[in-house]
């Protein structure tokens, strides 16, 4: 069996030096001259702008194509998703793009292409959508817990825990009034997964780390500065 990787982004970078270098990282583990990146818009709308800017952050090596779903998807969804290298999901509003991959069956495909040995990552919504739970603005603009994640990580995630004034402080009183446990990452931070574990955390901001959450309050994890 291929392994699995899933690496979740608590966001990009404060510089757009540091956002390259946390995408260059993630992209390198496709471990390719020339890997096939696929951009996942399905958060905005398939906003062509997000898509735009993310092509410009990917180093030149990456062989940079998206994903629509806007009017619909491509007649061969699945092959052309399996013929990826790496599959990055953007932001926006992460209960929005679950329903929309269920009704087209992306969310069985992406499980399959994970199982498959291809890189899953993505920021945000990106970050949130792997867990079989997490902190997200996708019903209005307070947060909320959802418990609708595609579940191939068990427990919640957070992103943006340091970036958004509101993260830390509702994320910690979900997990305290029973909500699952889990991991949130400051921005330009990457919780990497092989498999079903937690293999490392990387950052490209000093001081910027990853944490375990649970009712008991939470725990900072050691990261790997990227130079």
């Amino acid at each position: 069996m291929a392994e699995r990787r899933i690496v979740g982004l608590g966001g990009a970078g404060s510089t757009e030096e540091e956002t390259r270098r946390l995408l260059a990282h993630v992209v390198g583990l496709a471990d390719k001259p020339s890997p096939k990146v696929c951009v996942v818009p399905t958060a905005v709308g398939d906003d062509a702008d997000s898509v735009l800017r993310l092509y410009g952050l990917l180093s030149e090596e990456a062989r940079t194509c998206y994903l629509p779903f806007f009017p619909w998807p491509p007649d061969e969804l699945r092959r052309f998703a399996l013929d990826q290298d790496v599959i990055f999901v953007g932001g926006g509003n992460t209960a929005n793009a679950l329903a929309i991959w269920r009704v087209h069956g992306f969310d069985e495909i992406l499980r399959e292409a994970w199982e498959a040995g291809i890189v899953l990552t993505g920021w945000s919504a990106g970050m949130i959508c792997w867990f079989e739970a997490g902190v997200t603005d996708s019903f209005g603009p307070q947060l909320e817990g959802m418990r609708d994640g595609l579940g191939f990580l068990a427990g919640s995630a957070c992103p943006h825990y340091d970036g958004e004034e509101l993260r830390r402080p509702v994320y910690t009183k979900l997990t305290a009034e029973g909500f699952p446990p889990g991991v949130a990452a400051d921005d330009g931070v990457g919780v990497h997964f092989v498999g079903t574990e937690l293999a490392e955390v990387v950052s490209v901001r000093d001081g910027a780390s990853a944490y375990r959450v649970d009712a008991d309050g939470e725990e900072p994890l050691p990261a790997r500065v990227l130079g």
